[in-house]
């Protein structure tokens, strides 16, 4: 009986093409995402990403620990980019009633208003950049496929990573 291999189990020719052609797309699928977004609402992707997930929730609000948690985002990098849309009055924060040491984002009418009128922008770019380049049948197994990673992801991966432990004294 033979021993299976040690050491890393390389990429093949296939699969680092599938790798890097990964990266390469969500690049430059990124970027102009991102010029699109800054051109036409004066917003970061991150930014853009932040009021359509509080436009989908319940109430146009979700807490800081769930948004963070559902856009793969550090809290203080989340945190900041919140206070920039809070500053623009896109959003504001206001205390959750379920729980009164933590903060919720709340979708003002001008943030909603700035999606509506970015979102046929967005989608042209993505439909443009991506989707459009491809059959149906191709962009539902493009689905399948993330819908696969995704799931996978995000039970092996710390989505949030712990806060450090305070040493008491």
């Amino acid at each position: 009986m033979t021993e299976p291999p040690t050491g890393p189990r390389w990429l093949d020719d296939t699969e680092m093409r599938a790798w890097a052609g990964l990266l390469e797309t969500y690049d430059l699928i990124h970027r102009q995402v991102e010029l699109q977004l800054r051109e036409e609402a004066g917003l970061t992707m991150v930014q853009y990403e932040i009021l359509t997930r509080l436009d989908e929730s319940p109430a146009g609000s979700c807490g800081m620990t769930e948004l963070a948690e559902r856009m793969v985002a550090s809290r203080s990098g989340l945190t900041y980019q919140v206070g920039q849309l809070a500053k623009a009055g896109l959003l504001v924060r206001e205390p959750d009633p379920a729980d009164e040491r933590a903060v919720r984002a709340v979708l003002t009418e001008a943030g909603r208003r700035l999606l509506e009128a970015t979102a046929p922008g967005h989608v042209r770019v993505v439909r443009e950049g991506l989707l459009d380049l491809f059959t149906p049948a191709q962009v539902t197994q493009l689905a399948t496929l993330m819908d696969t990673a995704r799931t996978h992801l995000r039970q092996v991966v710390p989505v949030i990573p712990p806060r450090p432990r305070r040493k008491r004294e």
